[in-house]
């Protein structure tokens, strides 16, 4: 059966906004090019794909099932493209790295460290960006490689992505502060009232029911200003347990153990980039020096648990 790349987006795109119009809008085409396009497709289908209500339009029951594989035709067919795009270019000279403000700053420089080995003249470029803004990056090229939380993620995409493990979350507090002296069994009781700071980011992704555990709660975009603001005993914070490696941070702030909270809050993490040949590469020393970084944080626990 021979339908077109246009069909399916034109199908899938009409699903998505419930309406010819809109989708004709977001195409950049003409509502009545949409209409036959789709119609055109139920013909060759012999399906009927929509109902059509006045100006809107609801899927079938055949329609919804062929939305999800007309997607994921989609998604593939555009990796295709990206892929064979690749092949005609050569090596990078700079890269854009995005990620979540949920990173330990350590895991980034050890990346650094190790791309700077590698690729000693290759310039990296690191910014902070949520989910959402990362992919749209990678989508349009602007970035490269993205560091994100992909807890509860099951978003269809065409996006090369390597699941990396899981960041442990525990409730940290001001070093020798009166906070670090709650009993276990009752500070979970007291940080509910205590001023609490939030990430941002874990909030803008759809986790405030797992982060926010206090009614008085502050929300700070950047992972370094909360570590500082929790030092001077302003209140305390989830962050994650691998930070403890960072000596200026140690100095600072420590984990207050709750019986509610032995193992903490764990969320996964992954490594997103294209599909595509000259970036291989440098993907391979992104995830070597990820790997060091795991490996040495699970060997200071276990060190520190002894």
């Amino acid at each position: 059966m021979n339908f077109s790349f246009e069909q399916l987006l034109a199908f899938v795109t009409v699903y998505n906004e419930r309406s010819f119009s809109k989708a004709a809008v977001k195409l950049n085409k003409h509502r009545t090019t949409i209409g036959q396009v789709v119609t055109n497709l139920e013909d060759q289908l012999a399906v009927s794909l929509f109902e059509r209500i006045g100006r809107s339009v609801e899927p079938t029951e055949d329609g919804e099932l062929l939305y999800h594989y007309a997607k994921q035709t989609i998604e593939q067919a555009r990796t295709f493209d990206k892929v064979a795009l690749s092949l005609s270019y050569g090596g990078l000279e700079n890269i854009t790295i995005a990620y979540s403000s949920v990173i330990p700053h350590k895991a980034l420089s050890d990346i650094r460290l190790q791309l700077a080995k590698d690729f000693p003249m290759m310039r990296v470029n690191f910014i902070v960006r949520n989910k959402s803004q990362i992919k749209q990056g990678l989508q349009s090229g602007e970035i490269h490689f993205g560091l994100v939380n992909v807890h509860d993620s099951r978003a269809i995409h065409s996006l090369d992505a390597t699941f990396l493990g899981h960041l442990e979350f525990l409730a940290f507090v001001q070093k020798g502060g009166v906070l670090s002296k709650l009993k276990s069994d009752k500070a979970i009781a007291t940080l509910s009232r205590e001023r609490q700071f939030v990430l941002r980011s874990l909030v803008e992704e759809g986790m405030r029911d797992k982060v926010v555990l206090s009614s008085e709660h502050e929300e700070v975009d950047q992972l370094a200003l909360i570590i500082k603001m929790v030092g001077l005993g302003l209140g305390w914070t989830l962050l994650p347990k691998s930070i403890v490696r960072s000596k200026h941070v140690s100095e600072d702030v420590e984990i207050l153990k709750v019986d509610q909270m032995i193992e903490g809050f764990k969320f996964g993490m992954a490594l997103w980039c294209p599909h595509s040949k000259q970036i291989s590469d440098i993907k391979k020393t992104i995830l070597k020096a990820v790997h060091t970084f795991i490996d040495e944080s699970a060997a200071a626990a276990a060190a520190a648990a002894k």
